[in-house]
């Protein structure tokens, strides 16, 4: 214990501030992976890579075995080329991040929260009115990643956003109802959309069993994109959204709203729940 305690003042005497700049770069660096991965199929990956790279650690440290040793170091540079094509899809997304570092200023302008401000309310009434209905839908809101390969996989409409629109589309038994609908803008760009499907078992672990395909599928383009994904059950009604491998479920309409602002104008988002929530007797809530 003594000789524990001598060590670590040992590396404190000789910790400087390029030192604890150079901890913080890797500690930014492994939380960055792990932040991309979290509740993927990345994960599971990383997780039985760990492992085996412990037990290997282990076995050849503990026991004197020079074919298993010989082995190892053989094999190791064909693992470490092995990674990136075991984790194309993050790297990828995290290189897509990193390209768009400047797009957050600018979408976040007046004229882009005015545009979406109209595609929001169809948005929101649309699913409204199917959720009384108890009419499936899928509309998929997308954001700063390009979704082009999941248009080509539907039905291009390239429509104005309206609440009729997106009601006529989810209606039961026509030809797009199955499927997503992806909005850019102010456009339906296209319906009948395939999406990919959640492999995080988020689902799986949910105390509720309601959730089929579109909700998986609303997880999976959330897991992989940063669109946002509105979802209404065709069993229940129920309304739910998922953003970055999330899904936030049973929304009323007026929280809905205030979410889907926040995404996109979180600036008068901030300035109404201020308010709101300071002089609630100037701005009463929708259902009182």
């Amino acid at each position: 214990m003594t000789n524990l305690l001598i060590n670590i003042l040992f590396i404190f005497q000789r910790l400087d501030w390029l030192g604890v700049i150079d901890i913080l770069l890797v500690t930014l660096i492994f939380f960055g992976v792990l932040y991309l991965v979290r509740d993927t199929q990345a994960m599971i990956l990383l997780r039985g890579i760990i492992l085996i790279l412990v037990l290997v650690a282990l076995l050849t440290s503990l026991a004197n075995l020079p074919a298993f040793s010989w082995l190892v170091r053989t094999a190791l540079p064909a693992l470490v080329f092995a990674i990136p094509v075991i984790f194309a899809p993050e790297i990828r997304r995290a290189l897509e991040r990193i390209g768009r570092a400047g797009t957050f200023f600018r979408a976040s302008n007046k004229n882009a929260s005015e545009e979406m401000q109209q595609t929001i309310q169809a948005v929101v009434a649309a699913s409204a009115r199917l959720s009384a209905r108890q009419h499936g839908a899928l509309i998929i809101l997308e954001r700063f990643d390009r979704l082009d390969e999941y248009v080509r996989s539907g039905v291009i409409l390239h429509s104005d956003v309206t609440p009729e629109m997106l009601m006529q589309t989810f209606y039961p038994n026509t030809p797009l109802h199955d499927g997503a609908v992806i909005i850019s803008g102010k456009k339906i760009v296209a319906a009948a959309c395939v999406m990919p499907l959640s492999a995080s078992g988020i689902l799986a672990r949910s105390p509720e069993r309601q959730m089929g395909l579109r909700h998986r599928a609303a997880l999976g383009i959330s897991e992989v994109t940063d669109a946002i994904a509105v979802v209404v059950s065709e069993q229940t009604g129920a309304i739910s959204i998922a953003h970055a491998g999330r899904i936030i479920r049973r929304l009323d309409v007026e929280r809905l709203e205030n979410i889907l602002i926040a995404f996109y104008n979180p600036e008068k988002s901030r300035k109404e729940n201020f308010f709101q929530r300071h002089f609630p007797y100037l701005f009463p809530r929708k259902d009182e």
